[in-house]
């Protein structure tokens, strides 16, 4: 029975083949699900991280920005991470003992490396960036204000971040950073939009300087108020403008020595709550070349006396800015150049501070009604104010004569109107991050950053595609083999079972 043997040893085949079949169509499916799961597995985000000293005048902030390596059409792709305010008043106050400005930054400098990983301290990048502070202690002293750089230089070197130095930042620099800030917050630089679109003016005021910043409907006269900027593959010519000397700060102080002194040394000071009185010294208050000493008084001590009169406050805020000249078609104050104000604007920093707490900040609130609350605080005793708002007397007692100075500086001096008012927006933050000219620098400096690529999947998309389609192809070109084969041998015994029967 030799065909019987044959049939025999036929089946036995077909069950081996059968098997061998199904192992390897099990560990074909195994290698396919298992490919998928580790191209489909999120990879970890591969973030940097950067510092940003803001060393304004009156005070600094450290601000932590992080960042996803790979980068968006020439732009790293920042967010605010962290933030911590610096005890004490701004560096340029230390001009007289440069190392306490940079012992100053140690609360500060500890939180962030406690805030970013540590594996990650070596390439993390610090900027320091001295605002107008700086800038009024350079024209005064320029050798001191090197000194006090050099001293802080010195103590953020003993960090282990890649400290890239401290630079003071000039008042376009200034303006120009704020507006980025507020416009990338805002998504107006988003990558998908082709095209020229719509931006938001910048509106920034600090201790020591003002900025404008904007974008104008038409060409821009001055070169020097002229900024060009490339973002997301886009290009933006800006006007801006920093008005050095008319920080909030600083224009108390020349408010204060365009006043009156009486033969005993009183300054009766119409933007001061009635009943506030408050003594100052006169060579520690009248230092910077802002408002140098003035010539009309020996006292060395004045003593201010509020006397709560809007009206007259009003009128002694306005004598600080000259609008008698112009050269050009159209100005602000000073003979400044300035294109008229259009579109949109963001009100950043004090605006924002001295609007807030005249509750002011609001969306849709006119400028008569910010007149009228500017005026009923004026008018309101000292002890009644003390009692209304428990915030420190210092900036309580600087309030009518900052909501003044505020509303003349963007009306007068800005050339905002009753129907433009509503154009501005006072902001603090947008989506959780700051509202201030560091961010804006931070993503200008991310274009010297090294931008690596991603971290890559375990095989590309190409790769992972054709081990699909070759294992697929594999699969089906062995099932077809075996299918046939299985057939011919079927065929086979089917024939030699016949010859039996017969």
């Amino acid at each position: 029975m030799p065909e019987a043997r044959g049939g025999t040893k036929s089946s036995h085949w077909r069950r081996c083949l059968v098997v061998i079949t199904a192992v390897l169509l099990l560990v074909v499916i195994a290698v396919l699900v298992i490919v998928a799961v580790r191209q489909n597995r999120p990879t970890p985000p591969n973030l940097k991280f950067g510092i940003v000293l803001d060393a304004g005048s009156s005070h600094t902030g450290l601000f932590i920005y992080q960042w996803l390596a790979e980068k968006m059409n020439d732009t790293g792709v920042v967010r605010q991470r962290d933030s911590c305010s610096v005890k004490g008043p701004g560096i340029s106050s230390y001009w007289a003992d440069v190392e306490q400005a940079g012992l100053s930054l140690r609360d500060c400098l500890n939180e962030a490396k406690r805030s970013i990983p540590v594996e990650q301290h070596r390439e993390t990048p610090v900027f320091l960036g001295a605002t107008a502070g700086m800038r009024l202690l350079r024209s005064q002293n320029s050798s001191q204000a090197e000194k006090l750089l050099q001293a802080v230089e010195a103590f953020i070197h003993s960090y282990p971040f890649d400290f890239q130095g401290a630079q003071i930042v000039t008042g376009a620099d200034e303006g120009a950073f704020g507006w980025i800030t507020i416009n990338y917050l805002m998504g107006n630089f988003l990558q998908d939009m082709a095209g020229p679109h719509e931006t938001v003016g910048a509106l920034d005021l600090g201790g020591a300087s003002t900025q404008i910043t904007f974008v104008p409907d038409g060409e821009i006269e001055s070169l020097d108020n002229s900024m060009h900027f490339r973002l997301y593959g886009k290009n933006y010519e800006m006007y801006t403008h920093s008005y050095l000397c008319y920080g909030k700060d600083q224009a108390l102080k020349m408010f204060l020595q365009k006043l009156g002194v009486s033969a005993n040394g009183t300054v009766f000071n119409p933007c001061f709550n009635e009943g506030y009185e408050k003594s100052i010294n006169v060579s520690n208050f009248f230092t910077s070349p802002c408002t140098p000493m003035p010539p009309w008084t020996t006292h060395q001590t004045l003593r201010v006396i509020g006397t709560g009169n809007s009206h007259q406050c009003r009128d002694h805020v306005r004598q600080i800015f000259n609008q008698s000249s112009c050269a050009w078609n159209q100005c602000s104050f000073n003979g400044v150049y300035q294109p008229h104000v259009w579109g949109k604007y963001g009100a950043i920093s004090a605006f924002y501070f001295v609007m807030k707490f005249f509750n002011m900040d609001k969306e849709k609130v006119s400028l008569d009604e910010v007149k009228v609350a500017v005026d009923k605080f004026c008018s309101t005793p000292w002890d009644q104010a003390k009692n209304e708002y428990k915030i420190k007397e210092k900036y309580l007692s600087e309030n009518c004569f900052s909501g003044h100075y505020v509303l003349i500086l963007l009306v007068d001096g800005y050339n905002f109107t009753s129907s433009t008012w509503n154009n501005i927006q006072f902001m603090k933050k947008i989506g959780g991050s700051d509202a201030g000219w560091t961010l804006g620098y931070m993503l200008n400096r991310t274009n010297m950053i090294p931008a690596e690529l991603p971290r890559p999947k375990p095989m590309s998309k190409a790769s992972y595609l054709s081990v699909m389609i070759i294992f697929s192809l594999l699969s089906f070109c062995w099932s077809s083999v075996c299918l046939y084969s299985g057939g011919r041998f079927a065929d086979r015994d089917r024939r030699i079972w016949r010859r039996d029967l017969i």
